[in-house]
């Protein structure tokens, strides 16, 4: 899918604003577009007409950011909105499409997730949503069906928009199931602005407006929005209902990447968290209780020579006059 150009925004956004919004006055004549014309776009915005046509028609160069501005407050865009904005008319004409290499999470943000411990759910997403690390309890919570190793693997690395919209099991762990989907292709568009030339992410959008046609409406409203807090209800299928919330710590070195930390709501979710911790730390032991079965049993005790062998184990060795 090709990015979002500048003009296209505009457009989306223009049809969104009546007249009535902009404190126009229509007399009662019948309009053919459903928001502002681009000649009263322009006037409100103190362009002229020609020059706001060639902008959305991409065919201006780059707009200044007065002019941007201006635009932005005629269609009452909030802040990342704007941002967005400025993002397309910086970056959509001039950049081309490259193919990132592969993420890796910062050491930093892996020491903080170590330290974390299970004490609470945790997940570090990359630019484009893929699970490039997460505690045992973050993995239990929204992707126990997943293997746990799998964001080790660039082959099998999760990514979160394709289990949103393409995978049943996950989409019916999700109570508020429409409005989560809202955020999350409202949060990728915004970081398609932000990495117009991402060719990774491109085909990602692409791939979802094709397979899952409730993304590809969602997609066309044209929404932008951030994604740093959030609500979900879950009906998880071994601890049960929980309603918890998600927090995103942004990280300095790697500012495309989010650690999502999720806490309870109420004292009934507190419980089943603290259940799927406990369930988590016993397959822990049990799986290090196999580990230790599938030792050889010719492996050296600890501490003992190679080599040596205690013919009269237990006997007091007594030194020979």
């Amino acid at each position: 899918m090709e990015p979002e150009s500048l003009g296209a925004y505009l457009k989306n956004r223009r049809d969104r604003v009546t007249p009535a919004d902009a404190g126009l006055r229509t007399y009662g004549t019948t309009r053919r577009v459903p928001g502002l014309r681009r000649e009263e776009l322009a006037q409100l915005a103190g362009v002229s007409a020609g020059y706001y046509t060639r902008l959305e028609q991409g065919q201006a160069g780059t707009a200044s950011g007065q002019v941007l501005d201006a635009l932005a407050g005629v269609l009452r865009l909030d802040r990342v909105e704007t941002a967005h904005l400025h993002n397309l008319a910086r970056k959509s004409a001039t950049s081309r499409p490259v193919r990132p290499r592969p993420e890796k999470p910062h050491a930093r943000v892996l020491s903080l997730l170590a330290f974390l411990g299970e004490s609470a759910p945790a997940v570090v997403l990359g630019r484009r949503g893929d699970v490039l690390a997460w505690n045992r309890t973050g993995h239990a919570l929204v992707a126990e069906h997943v293997d746990f190793d799998a964001p080790r693997d660039l082959a099998r690395r999760p990514s979160v928009p394709r289990m949103f919209f393409l995978d049943p099991l996950t989409r019916d762990l999700y109570g508020n199931w429409d409005a989560l989907a809202r955020t999350h292709v409202a949060y990728l568009r915004l970081t398609a602005g932000r990495h117009p030339g991402d060719a990774r992410l491109a085909e990602l959008i692409g791939e979802l407006a094709m397979r899952s046609a409730e993304f590809a409406k969602l997609w066309a409203k044209g929404d932008v929005a951030d994604c740093t807090v959030g609500n979900m209800r879950m009906r998880h299928p071994t601890v049960g209902g929980l309603d918890v919330d998600y927090q995103v710590w942004l990280q300095p070195e790697s500012p495309d990447h989010r650690l999502e930390v999720y806490t309870p709501n109420d004292t009934a979710s507190t419980d089943a968290l603290r259940l799927l911790t406990g369930q988590v730390a016993g397959a822990d032991r049990r799986e290090q209780e196999r580990e230790r079965e599938r030792e050889p049993a010719s492996a050296v005790r600890a501490g003992a020579c190679p080599g040596a062998v205690d013919a009269h184990p237990g006997r007091d060795r007594v030194p020979r006059p």
